[in-house]
């Protein structure tokens, strides 16, 4: 378990230079703030499981090979290609730690990923609503092509997690199986809501979000 935690803290506690700075380049200033706000609550995350470790006399890694070939996905193209692959870590994270809050052993680890899950829970529709502004305008066909490519990208980062963290995830009395399907039902409707056909109305309800989002970053 705690290397898989260890694993975990790495992965939430990154700078966010990217995706900040595509999205100043973006030029909303709104959305700039919330990306920030975001980028703070991750950071938040990376301390508390620094202190769930510490709790368990460990340390935290410098690094994690999965996190620097995540990291360099994301970073190597534009914005909407980093959120998407922000997206597939994202939704993967709310199933490692549900798993956590329902099933660790410890009270301390059970608090710790409740909150971080309540948090990411919020952080999937905001960045879904940025994502359908852009990507709900393409044609049919490209946007059959690329959430092809998304899912795609999304079982492969998904096995690499229930293989590498297959004895933690039986700790929790969650086979590798079960949470690749888990991760992949909570992906489905992540798709269908970033890649709906835009308009008007959704383009309304869009905003909306991020607005909310915004909000309860703030809050």
């Amino acid at each position: 378990m705690v290397a898989s935690l260890q694993r975990f803290q790495t992965g939430e506690d990154g700078d966010g230079a990217s995706l900040i700075g595509k999205s100043a380049r973006a030029g909303d200033a709104h959305y700039l703030a919330a990306v920030r706000m975001f980028v703070a609550e991750e950071q938040r995350h990376a301390r508390l499981l620094e202190r769930v470790l510490a709790e368990a006399g460990a340390t935290t890694i410098a690094g994690h090979w999965t996190d620097s070939v995540f990291v360099f996905v994301r970073r190597a193209f534009g914005l909407r290609p980093e959120l998407m692959t922000l997206m597939v870590a994202e939704v993967v994270a709310l199933r490692y730690y549900r798993a956590l809050r329902d099933g660790a052993p410890h009270l301390l680890l059970r608090d710790v990923a409740g909150r971080i899950l309540n948090d990411e829970e919020r952080h999937v529709p905001f960045h879904v609503a940025r994502l359908r502004q852009g990507l709900g305008q393409l044609p049919w066909a490209v946007r059959v092509a690329v959430a092809t490519a998304w899912w795609v990208l999304m079982l492969g980062a998904t096995l690499v997690v229930a293989v590498g963290h297959a004895g933690a995830l039986r700790l929790l009395a969650l086979s590798p199986a079960q949470f690749t399907a888990d991760v992949a039902l909570l992906f489905r409707p992540v798709v269908k809501a970033a890649l709906g056909p835009a308009g008007a109305a959704a383009d309304r309800v869009a905003a909306g979000s991020q607005r909310r989002s915004t909000r309860r970053h703030v809050a």
